[in-house]
């Protein structure tokens, strides 16, 4: 085998901003040649509140003021968008914006003040208390102190709905049939209509992206819809899931344990393994009628 360097990337004409292209030794059994591939962009992202960094997230250009609001709120910094005064494009001393910086000003909820920093609210995510360590059950119990358990409801969903989601989710993900190196998060009427999806190379960023949409738009909360997910469930979706109010969340691949608990006591349909026409409902089946 002679040692062959790819050249140098670039980005493709596909879509500049989350594709790019790169040389690559492709194996054949034992043959082996260089042709051109696509590659997922992924790229630092940095959310300021007040100037000041609050976190890095890393994922995928696009959407990013959608994806701002929905981390700000699916980590409780926020409880709604008018809590947020403005969101922009952070400048450099030049006035030039800088890319993959954005910031946020947070309406005071004290009558005094106008505009604050850091939320004191936002500490506990990274303050974690030595006396009795962390557990699942205590995750929980500390979610739904703040956020309720979904309303009963007499939603259904047929279970030939949703067996189309993830053909219609796969058919829309047009970085992914390039790249191959993108999840997707599709929101869905109880119908079976596709509304909205978002890609990302993070699970959560994308899940984050649905629901800052609607926090831009007006069309949160997600009550009577379904969030169709490729990967797995694990926690931190199904928390988003409750937050953003949506009743029924499907994967193509398997959920967590505590992603299962968290469902069942919040009151949300849990879908898992969603793929050939087959699935398996793990929690509120009552949602799902054939």
């Amino acid at each position: 085998c002679t040692h062959m360097t790819p050249s140098n990337s670039w980005r493709s004409e596909l879509d500049p901003e989350r594709v790019m292209q790169t040389s690559v030794i492709h194996w054949q059994e034992g043959d082996y040649y260089e042709r051109e591939d696509h590659l997922t962009v992924e790229e630092p992202f940095e959310v300021r509140i007040a100037h000041s960094s609050l976190a890095t997230i890393m994922r995928t250009p696009g959407h990013d003021f959608e994806l701002a609001l929905g981390f700000l709120f699916s980590e409780v910094v926020i409880q709604e968008a008018s809590d947020v005064l403005s969101l922009e494009h952070e400048l450099d001393p030049d006035g030039l914006p800088l890319p993959n910086v954005v910031n946020v000003v947070l309406r005071q909820r004290e009558p005094e003040g106008v505009a604050c920093t850091f939320p004191a609210s936002f500490e506990r995510h990274f303050v974690v208390s030595a006396s009795c360590g962390l557990c699942g059950k205590n995750s929980i119990a500390d979610l739904l102190q703040s956020t309720p358990p979904l309303e009963p409801d007499t939603l259904r969903i047929s279970s030939s709905t949703l067996y189309s989601l993830p053909q219609q989710l796969r058919s829309q993900q047009a970085v992914f049939k390039h790249t191959g190196g993108l999840h997707a998060a599709g929101l869905f009427t109880a119908s079976g209509e596709m509304l909205l999806l978002r890609e990302d190379i993070g699970r959560h960023n994308a899940v984050d992206k649905v629901i800052g949409h609607g926090l831009l738009h007006g069309d949160y909360p997600y009550k009577e819809r379904i969030l169709m997910v490729s990967g797995r469930s694990s926690f931190e979706i199904v928390q988003k899931v409750l937050l953003a109010r949506i009743p029924c969340v499907a994967a193509i691949s398997a959920p967590s344990s505590l992603a299962i608990e968290l469902a069942d006591k919040c009151g949300i349909t849990l879908v898992g393994f969603l793929r050939d026409r087959s699935m398996n409902v793990y929690t509120h089946p009552e949602r799902v009628s054939s």
